[in-house]
């Protein structure tokens, strides 16, 4: 058994809907084993459960849950803050090139070492992730996650039309694929399939309608892709799928709309399919750096919260601007900010943590220190830089002072990552 002392914070329930959802140990005591947290609480009241382990002293330090990013591009790591260009001109200058380095093992390889060493050093130890096209690109970063036994879940893009030679599949090319995938990697160690159309204007009728079955072929996979992010690409799919009443029915008509369904940005989404995107049980990955970023729009969080959403944190790397949920989390406030709602603190890291693990139908696993589950968690430094030691010590309030941490902490804070109780990353 590992005892580690420090100040521990981390979210039992959506603080929106509970006053006991938020639980602070000013002087806490975490103990894992086996991968699996044992107990978590004030250091007087669980040190009898010691019996001979040594603690390791923290003090000074905050423990908490490890962060969850529900919508990242892998492919995507080498082309962030990439100028210019909105949505679609965006993916046809910058995104589309880069992917197709990925049909390259050796490059894919070599990519997705640095993007799970990246998320690990930003805190993040649970992702839902796009890979390219290739079928090799998903293997790649499944064996990078696997070698570290990280809970990742992530699929190989559709696109059978608008997307350049090279990037392009077929339904036929797409259903061996995700099968090979599905049977060589899901339910391997921590990892899991997401079946993944890029968005509806890449796939045709007959590709969603594969994917659709493919995902009621296997259940316990997940499906993740984009809705309304962008007035052109609402325009666009609405063009092309001229029977369908909105683009959430665009995914519903094809079987694409269900609890383990997650879409990213949702930022021009309406009440309407707020409320059949809610009765469904699917969630909205909320990605405001690349919201910012390419102009889509601000996403309206209080909206989808109001009907009962569930909703999740996104980098979205490479539009997006930052590994770091914690920097995104600042971006988040400034979003309601200009909608005139100012994110509350510790709603947002219920959105980092135990909000990112509900939206991937994975409560009763991650997404806080709780006994029984998995011990993933990060030890972060509050005096990390000069700025951070200034403010942080001169307010006593845990608000204020996890407030501020989201504003200006960074990957800097992280000091050390653990996955299954074993640490994988150290600063």
């Amino acid at each position: 058994m590992q005892a580690y002392r420090a100040s521990i914070l981390h979210l039992l329930d959506d603080p929106t809907k509970t006053d006991e959802a938020v639980a602070f140990h000013d002087d806490g005591l975490l103990l894992v084993e086996d991968g699996h947290v044992v107990a978590c609480g004030d250091y007087t009241a669980l040190r009898e459960l010691l019996g001979a382990t040594p603690v390791e002293d923290l003090t000074g330090k905050l423990i908490t849950s490890g962060f969850i990013d529900t919508h990242i591009h892998f492919p995507q790591v080498d082309i962030i803050a990439a100028h210019g260009a909105q949505l679609l001109d965006w993916l046809e200058q910058h995104t589309f090139p880069a992917e197709a380095a990925f049909a390259d093992p050796v490059h894919a390889a070599e990519a997705a070492e640095f993007f799970v060493k990246e998320l690990l050093r930003n805190g993040t130890t649970t992702a839902l992730v796009f890979g390219s096209v290739h079928k090799g690109s998903v293997e790649a970063l499944f064996r990078a996650a696997l070698a570290r036994d990280m809970r990742l879940i992530a699929g190989k893009s559709l696109m059978d039309r608008n997307a350049p030679q090279g990037l392009t599949d077929t339904v036929e090319s797409s259903r061996a694929d995700m099968q090979g995938l599905i049977a060589d990697w899901h339910g391997k160690g921590r990892l899991g399939y997401a079946i993944t159309p890029r968005f509806a204007i890449s796939c045709s009728d007959e590709q969603l309608a594969m994917a659709g079955e493919v995902l009621a072929e296997n259940p316990g996979v997940w499906m993740q892709t984009h809705l309304s992010e962008n007035p052109r690409e609402i325009e666009e799919t609405a063009a092309l799928f001229p029977q369908a009443s909105d683009y959430l029915d665009v995914y519903d008509r094809f079987g694409l709309l269900g609890p383990r369904s997650v879409f990213a940005h949702c930022v021009h989404l309406q009440g309407d399919a707020f409320q059949r995107l809610a009765k469904a049980g699917g969630a909205v990955a909320f990605c405001p750096t690349s919201n910012l970023f390419l102009g889509s729009g601000l996403f309206p969080l209080e909206t989808a919260c109001a009907h009962g959403v569930k909703v999740g944190i996104g980098t979205d790397v490479g539009a997006g601007t930052t590994f770091s949920i914690l920097h995104t989390l600042g971006e988040a406030y400034k979003v309601g900010q200009l909608r005139g709602t100012a994110l509350d603190p510790f709603q947002a890291l219920y959105l980092a943590t135990l909000g990112g693990a509900r939206a991937l139908d994975l409560g009763d696993r991650i997404g806080n220190l709780a006994p029984g589950k998995e011990a993933d968690f990060l030890v972060l430094d509050l005096a990390a830089t000069p700025l951070l030691a200034r403010r942080l010590g001169g307010d006593r309030s845990l608000e204020n002072r996890l407030f501020a941490l989201t504003v200006l902490g960074d990957d800097r804070v992280v000091e050390r990552t653990y996955l299954a109780g074993v640490e994988q990353h150290r600063r």
